[in-house]
Protein backbone atom coordinates (compact mmCIF):
# COMPACT_ATOMS: atom_id res chain seq x y z
CA UNK A 1 0.00 0.00 0.00
CA UNK A 2 2.82 2.70 -0.19
CA UNK A 3 2.47 5.39 -1.65
CA UNK A 4 -1.19 5.07 -1.96
CA UNK A 5 -3.22 8.36 -1.76
CA UNK A 6 -6.81 9.37 -1.82
CA UNK A 7 -7.84 12.76 -3.49
CA UNK A 8 -9.46 14.83 -0.95
CA UNK A 9 -13.14 15.29 -1.33
CA UNK A 10 -14.99 18.38 -0.35
CA UNK A 11 -15.67 17.73 3.64
CA UNK A 12 -19.27 17.41 4.33
CA UNK A 13 -19.14 20.81 6.47
CA UNK A 14 -16.67 23.43 6.03
CA UNK A 15 -14.98 25.58 9.02
CA UNK A 16 -17.92 28.84 8.53
CA UNK A 17 -20.58 26.32 8.47
CA UNK A 18 -19.32 24.06 11.70
CA UNK A 19 -18.55 27.36 13.51
CA UNK A 20 -22.43 28.20 13.44
CA UNK A 21 -23.07 24.43 14.67
CA UNK A 22 -20.63 24.45 17.02
CA UNK A 23 -22.11 28.00 18.32
CA UNK A 24 -25.77 26.66 18.16
CA UNK A 25 -24.91 23.42 20.42
CA UNK A 26 -22.64 25.09 22.86
CA UNK A 27 -26.29 25.61 25.12
CA UNK A 28 -26.76 22.21 25.06
CA UNK A 29 -23.18 20.94 26.08
CA UNK A 30 -22.63 21.68 29.88
CA UNK A 31 -18.86 20.96 29.17
CA UNK A 32 -16.49 21.48 26.41
CA UNK A 33 -13.61 18.54 26.11
CA UNK A 34 -10.04 19.02 26.40
CA UNK A 35 -8.97 16.84 23.88
CA UNK A 36 -4.79 17.07 23.38
CA UNK A 37 -2.43 14.76 25.54
CA UNK A 38 -2.40 11.18 23.79
CA UNK A 39 -0.13 10.59 20.87
CA UNK A 40 0.57 7.86 18.08
CA UNK A 41 3.59 6.78 16.97
CA UNK A 42 4.64 9.48 14.86
CA UNK A 43 4.09 11.84 17.60
CA UNK A 44 0.97 12.97 16.12
CA UNK A 45 -2.20 13.50 18.35
CA UNK A 46 -4.01 10.35 19.20
CA UNK A 47 -7.20 8.95 17.37
CA UNK A 48 -11.07 9.28 18.61
CA UNK A 49 -12.91 5.77 18.71
CA UNK A 50 -16.49 5.93 17.86
CA UNK A 51 -16.54 2.04 18.34
CA UNK A 52 -15.65 1.19 21.71
CA UNK A 53 -17.71 -0.69 24.57
CA UNK A 54 -17.33 -0.46 28.15
CA UNK A 55 -19.76 -2.28 31.07
CA UNK A 56 -19.43 -0.47 34.24
CA UNK A 57 -19.69 -1.79 37.09
CA UNK A 58 -22.80 -0.40 38.60
CA UNK A 59 -24.64 -1.84 35.45
CA UNK A 60 -22.79 -5.59 35.36
CA UNK A 61 -24.04 -5.36 39.19
CA UNK A 62 -28.01 -4.63 37.84
CA UNK A 63 -27.90 -6.68 35.06
CA UNK A 64 -27.10 -10.20 37.30
CA UNK A 65 -29.98 -9.40 38.88
CA UNK A 66 -32.08 -10.21 36.38
CA UNK A 67 -29.87 -12.45 34.53
CA UNK A 68 -26.66 -14.24 35.83
CA UNK A 69 -23.55 -13.98 33.82
CA UNK A 70 -22.49 -16.45 31.47
CA UNK A 71 -18.39 -14.98 30.84
CA UNK A 72 -16.20 -14.10 32.54
CA UNK A 73 -16.19 -9.82 31.56
CA UNK A 74 -12.66 -8.20 30.20
CA UNK A 75 -11.20 -5.96 33.28
CA UNK A 76 -11.08 -3.06 31.13
CA UNK A 77 -14.48 -3.29 30.37
CA UNK A 78 -14.67 -1.38 33.57
CA UNK A 79 -11.53 -0.36 35.06
CA UNK A 80 -11.06 2.90 33.10
CA UNK A 81 -7.56 3.92 34.72
CA UNK A 82 -5.89 0.43 33.19
CA UNK A 83 -8.14 1.42 29.80
CA UNK A 84 -6.11 4.55 29.49
CA UNK A 85 -3.14 3.21 29.61
CA UNK A 86 -3.96 0.87 26.93
CA UNK A 87 -5.04 3.41 25.23
CA UNK A 88 -1.93 5.50 25.49
CA UNK A 89 0.46 2.57 24.85
CA UNK A 90 -1.56 2.41 20.93
CA UNK A 91 -2.34 6.47 20.42
CA UNK A 92 -5.57 6.59 21.06
CA UNK A 93 -6.53 9.93 22.86
CA UNK A 94 -10.61 9.35 23.35
CA UNK A 95 -13.07 6.53 23.46
CA UNK A 96 -16.73 7.31 23.17
CA UNK A 97 -18.50 4.56 25.35
CA UNK A 98 -20.98 2.17 24.68
CA UNK A 99 -22.41 -1.28 25.57
CA UNK A 100 -21.47 -4.31 23.17
CA UNK A 101 -23.84 -6.42 21.17
CA UNK A 102 -24.86 -8.24 24.43
CA UNK A 103 -26.95 -5.15 24.80
CA UNK A 104 -30.16 -5.84 27.05
CA UNK A 105 -32.61 -3.73 25.26
CA UNK A 106 -34.15 -7.04 23.57
CA UNK A 107 -35.13 -9.17 26.42
CA UNK A 108 -35.54 -6.96 29.46
CA UNK A 109 -38.73 -5.15 30.22
CA UNK A 110 -39.16 -1.94 29.45
CA UNK A 111 -39.46 -0.35 33.20
CA UNK A 112 -35.98 -2.56 33.79
CA UNK A 113 -34.86 -1.30 30.52
CA UNK A 114 -35.08 2.49 31.83
CA UNK A 115 -33.36 1.57 35.31
CA UNK A 116 -30.75 0.01 33.56
CA UNK A 117 -30.21 2.90 30.86
CA UNK A 118 -30.25 5.46 34.03
CA UNK A 119 -27.45 3.39 35.95
CA UNK A 120 -25.23 3.40 32.30
CA UNK A 121 -25.33 6.76 31.59
CA UNK A 122 -24.98 8.41 35.05
CA UNK A 123 -22.08 6.43 34.92
CA UNK A 124 -20.79 7.71 31.65
CA UNK A 125 -21.68 10.98 32.88
CA UNK A 126 -19.32 9.66 35.92
CA UNK A 127 -16.74 8.55 33.73
CA UNK A 128 -16.27 11.94 31.49
CA UNK A 129 -15.76 13.97 34.55
CA UNK A 130 -13.24 11.87 36.14
CA UNK A 131 -11.20 11.73 32.76
CA UNK A 132 -12.54 14.77 30.48
CA UNK A 133 -10.19 14.15 27.78
CA UNK A 134 -10.48 10.90 27.58
CA UNK A 135 -13.63 9.80 27.49
CA UNK A 136 -17.45 10.65 26.01
CA UNK A 137 -20.44 8.01 25.56
CA UNK A 138 -23.51 7.62 23.82
CA UNK A 139 -26.69 8.20 25.47
CA UNK A 140 -28.12 4.40 26.06
CA UNK A 141 -32.18 3.77 25.77
CA UNK A 142 -34.59 1.53 26.92
CA UNK A 143 -35.10 1.59 23.23
CA UNK A 144 -38.32 -0.78 23.26
CA UNK A 145 -40.72 1.73 24.63
CA UNK A 146 -40.33 5.09 22.77
CA UNK A 147 -41.68 6.87 25.15
CA UNK A 148 -39.49 5.80 28.16
CA UNK A 149 -36.36 6.30 25.67
CA UNK A 150 -37.08 9.78 24.76
CA UNK A 151 -37.61 10.60 28.69
CA UNK A 152 -34.14 8.98 29.57
CA UNK A 153 -32.86 11.27 26.36
CA UNK A 154 -34.51 14.53 27.79
CA UNK A 155 -32.83 13.64 31.20
CA UNK A 156 -29.45 13.91 30.15
CA UNK A 157 -29.29 15.57 27.00
CA UNK A 158 -26.68 17.92 27.54
CA UNK A 159 -24.83 16.82 30.47
CA UNK A 160 -21.06 16.19 30.92
CA UNK A 161 -19.69 13.62 28.26
CA UNK A 162 -22.93 12.50 26.58
CA UNK A 163 -22.45 13.23 23.14
CA UNK A 164 -23.91 10.88 21.22
CA UNK A 165 -27.12 8.18 21.31
CA UNK A 166 -26.11 4.52 20.72
CA UNK A 167 -28.45 2.07 19.05
CA UNK A 168 -29.66 -1.47 18.62
CA UNK A 169 -30.27 -1.86 14.73
CA UNK A 170 -33.28 -4.30 15.31
CA UNK A 171 -35.40 -5.95 17.65
CA UNK A 172 -36.52 -8.96 17.71
CA UNK A 173 -35.87 -9.00 13.88
CA UNK A 174 -38.30 -5.87 13.60
CA UNK A 175 -36.70 -2.54 12.21
CA UNK A 176 -38.58 -0.29 14.91
CA UNK A 177 -37.07 2.70 14.93
CA UNK A 178 -38.59 3.20 11.48
CA UNK A 179 -42.04 3.16 13.16
CA UNK A 180 -43.80 6.55 13.46
CA UNK A 181 -44.02 5.94 17.03
CA UNK A 182 -39.87 6.49 17.29
CA UNK A 183 -40.20 9.73 15.61
CA UNK A 184 -40.21 12.03 18.41
CA UNK A 185 -36.86 10.18 19.29
CA UNK A 186 -35.10 10.94 15.99
CA UNK A 187 -36.30 14.52 15.51
CA UNK A 188 -34.60 14.94 19.55
CA UNK A 189 -31.59 13.24 18.38
CA UNK A 190 -31.43 15.63 15.43
CA UNK A 191 -32.17 18.86 17.21
CA UNK A 192 -29.54 17.63 19.55
CA UNK A 193 -27.30 17.26 17.40
CA UNK A 194 -26.36 13.58 18.96
CA UNK A 195 -25.17 11.25 16.39
CA UNK A 196 -26.25 7.88 16.19
CA UNK A 197 -24.43 5.18 16.78
CA UNK A 198 -25.68 1.50 15.46
CA UNK A 199 -24.76 -1.69 16.85
CA UNK A 200 -26.19 -5.23 16.10
CA UNK A 201 -27.83 -6.86 19.08
CA UNK A 202 -26.19 -10.19 19.47
CA UNK A 203 -27.86 -13.94 18.87
CA UNK A 204 -29.66 -15.49 16.48
CA UNK A 205 -32.30 -12.95 16.66
CA UNK A 206 -30.42 -10.21 15.68
CA UNK A 207 -30.52 -11.15 11.32
CA UNK A 208 -30.79 -14.68 10.65
CA UNK A 209 -32.62 -17.82 12.14
CA UNK A 210 -30.45 -20.82 13.65
CA UNK A 211 -31.47 -22.52 10.98
CA UNK A 212 -29.21 -20.92 8.64
CA UNK A 213 -26.47 -19.61 10.29
CA UNK A 214 -26.22 -22.01 13.36
CA UNK A 215 -25.90 -22.01 17.42
CA UNK A 216 -25.39 -18.71 18.42
CA UNK A 217 -23.40 -19.90 21.26
CA UNK A 218 -21.47 -22.05 19.41
CA UNK A 219 -17.76 -21.49 18.24
CA UNK A 220 -18.51 -22.74 14.94
CA UNK A 221 -21.07 -21.25 13.98
CA UNK A 222 -20.16 -17.46 14.45
CA UNK A 223 -21.76 -16.27 10.92
CA UNK A 224 -24.35 -14.55 13.29
CA UNK A 225 -21.84 -12.04 13.75
CA UNK A 226 -19.58 -12.26 10.92
CA UNK A 227 -22.01 -12.45 8.10
CA UNK A 228 -24.93 -11.20 10.16
CA UNK A 229 -23.98 -7.95 11.95
CA UNK A 230 -22.85 -6.67 7.89
CA UNK A 231 -26.14 -7.26 6.70
CA UNK A 232 -27.72 -5.65 9.27
CA UNK A 233 -26.11 -2.64 8.72
CA UNK A 234 -26.70 -2.87 5.00
CA UNK A 235 -30.55 -3.09 5.89
CA UNK A 236 -30.69 -0.01 8.58
CA UNK A 237 -28.73 2.14 5.80
CA UNK A 238 -30.72 1.21 2.90
CA UNK A 239 -34.48 1.22 5.32
CA UNK A 240 -32.83 5.15 6.28
CA UNK A 241 -33.15 5.73 2.27
CA UNK A 242 -36.07 4.48 1.01
CA UNK A 243 -38.19 4.94 3.59
CA UNK A 244 -37.22 8.71 3.21
CA UNK A 245 -36.05 9.12 6.88
CA UNK A 246 -33.05 10.86 5.83
CA UNK A 247 -35.07 13.63 4.01
CA UNK A 248 -37.27 13.95 7.20
CA UNK A 249 -34.14 14.93 9.22
CA UNK A 250 -31.51 16.36 6.88
CA UNK A 251 -29.27 17.07 9.82
CA UNK A 252 -29.33 14.06 11.51
CA UNK A 253 -25.61 12.11 11.58
CA UNK A 254 -25.12 8.39 11.66
CA UNK A 255 -22.48 6.15 11.91
CA UNK A 256 -22.55 2.49 10.85
CA UNK A 257 -19.89 0.21 12.76
CA UNK A 258 -17.75 -2.47 11.27
CA UNK A 259 -17.33 0.02 7.93
CA UNK A 260 -20.92 0.06 7.81
CA UNK A 261 -21.26 -3.87 7.10
CA UNK A 262 -22.26 -4.89 3.73
CA UNK A 263 -23.84 -1.72 2.37
CA UNK A 264 -20.58 -0.12 0.67
CA UNK A 265 -19.83 -3.03 -1.07
CA UNK A 266 -23.80 -3.59 -2.50
CA UNK A 267 -24.45 0.28 -2.81
CA UNK A 268 -24.48 0.03 -6.73
CA UNK A 269 -26.75 -3.16 -6.68
CA UNK A 270 -28.85 -1.09 -4.57
CA UNK A 271 -29.15 2.10 -6.70
CA UNK A 272 -29.76 0.16 -9.84
CA UNK A 273 -32.32 -1.90 -8.51
CA UNK A 274 -34.31 0.95 -7.09
CA UNK A 275 -33.45 2.57 -11.19
CA UNK A 276 -35.04 -0.39 -12.70
CA UNK A 277 -38.59 -0.27 -10.28
CA UNK A 278 -39.11 3.59 -10.91
CA UNK A 279 -38.33 4.33 -7.41
CA UNK A 280 -37.86 8.02 -7.01
CA UNK A 281 -35.55 9.53 -4.15
CA UNK A 282 -35.61 13.07 -3.40
CA UNK A 283 -31.62 13.14 -4.15
CA UNK A 284 -28.60 11.63 -6.14
CA UNK A 285 -28.16 7.67 -4.30
CA UNK A 286 -24.45 8.49 -3.89
CA UNK A 287 -25.60 11.52 -1.77
CA UNK A 288 -27.59 9.30 0.22
CA UNK A 289 -24.33 7.07 0.83
CA UNK A 290 -22.53 9.83 1.90
CA UNK A 291 -24.98 10.77 4.88
CA UNK A 292 -23.82 7.41 6.25
CA UNK A 293 -20.32 7.71 8.51
CA UNK A 294 -18.25 4.95 8.54
CA UNK A 295 -15.74 3.17 10.61
CA UNK A 296 -12.48 1.61 10.17
CA UNK A 297 -13.36 -1.59 11.26
CA UNK A 298 -12.71 -3.94 7.78
CA UNK A 299 -9.67 -5.76 8.48
CA UNK A 300 -7.92 -5.83 5.15
CA UNK A 301 -6.35 -2.40 4.34
CA UNK A 302 -7.64 -3.06 0.55
CA UNK A 303 -11.00 -2.77 2.10
CA UNK A 304 -10.86 0.67 3.74
CA UNK A 305 -9.00 1.97 0.79
CA UNK A 306 -12.31 1.15 -1.05
CA UNK A 307 -14.36 2.48 1.50
CA UNK A 308 -12.35 5.72 1.08
CA UNK A 309 -12.37 6.46 -1.95
CA UNK A 310 -16.22 5.33 -2.37
CA UNK A 311 -17.27 7.67 0.60
CA UNK A 312 -14.21 10.39 0.99
CA UNK A 313 -12.02 10.81 3.71
CA UNK A 314 -14.58 13.07 5.45
CA UNK A 315 -17.12 10.30 6.13
CA UNK A 316 -14.46 7.67 7.93
CA UNK A 317 -13.97 7.36 11.45
CA UNK A 318 -12.79 5.59 14.05
CA UNK A 319 -13.78 1.97 15.42
CA UNK A 320 -12.30 -0.64 16.71
CA UNK A 321 -14.80 -2.78 18.38
CA UNK A 322 -12.91 -2.61 21.83
CA UNK A 323 -13.31 -4.86 23.84
CA UNK A 324 -15.54 -7.34 22.28
CA UNK A 325 -14.70 -10.49 20.57
CA UNK A 326 -13.97 -9.03 17.17
CA UNK A 327 -11.92 -5.96 18.37
CA UNK A 328 -8.45 -5.06 17.18
CA UNK A 329 -5.11 -4.54 18.70
CA UNK A 330 -3.76 -1.84 17.43
CA UNK A 331 -6.93 1.18 16.63
CA UNK A 332 -4.92 2.78 14.13
CA UNK A 333 -3.06 0.42 12.36
CA UNK A 334 -4.87 0.55 9.28
CA UNK A 335 -5.43 3.81 8.73
CA UNK A 336 -1.43 4.55 8.92
CA UNK A 337 -0.91 1.26 6.53
CA UNK A 338 -2.20 3.32 3.89
CA UNK A 339 -0.17 6.72 4.00
CA UNK A 340 -2.37 8.63 2.97
CA UNK A 341 -2.11 12.37 2.50
CA UNK A 342 -2.22 13.75 5.92
CA UNK A 343 -5.09 16.08 5.21
CA UNK A 344 -7.37 12.57 4.90
CA UNK A 345 -5.32 11.04 8.00
CA UNK A 346 -6.16 13.79 10.62
CA UNK A 347 -9.55 13.68 8.91
CA UNK A 348 -10.28 9.68 9.57
CA UNK A 349 -8.06 9.58 13.57
CA UNK A 350 -9.53 11.99 14.99
CA UNK A 351 -11.53 15.24 12.82
CA UNK A 352 -14.56 13.66 11.61
CA UNK A 353 -15.17 12.59 15.06
CA UNK A 354 -14.24 15.37 16.53
CA UNK A 355 -17.20 17.48 14.38
CA UNK A 356 -19.74 14.45 14.83
CA UNK A 357 -18.99 15.14 19.13
CA UNK A 358 -19.03 18.66 18.96
CA UNK A 359 -15.35 18.73 20.65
Amino acid sequence: MKGFEIDVRKPAIDRRDFLKLGASAGALMAVKARVAPAQNGSGRPGSIDLHAHWAPEAYAKALAQLKPPTGKPNPLDSDLKERIKWMDQRGVQMHTLTLSGAMPWQWVVPEDGARLAQIINDSAIEAHQAFPDRFMAGVELSIRSPELALKELNRVAGKPGMRAVHLPNSLEGKDYLFDPAYAPLLARCEELGYPLLFHPVDGEVNYYSKERLGDPLSSSAFLYNTLGFPFEHATTAAKFIITGTLDKYPKLEIVLPHSGGAFPYIAGRMEHGLARKNFKLQRPFKEYIRRFHYDTLTYYPETLRFLISLVGSDRVVIGTDNFAFMDVDQPNGLVEELNLLAADRERILRGNAARLLHL
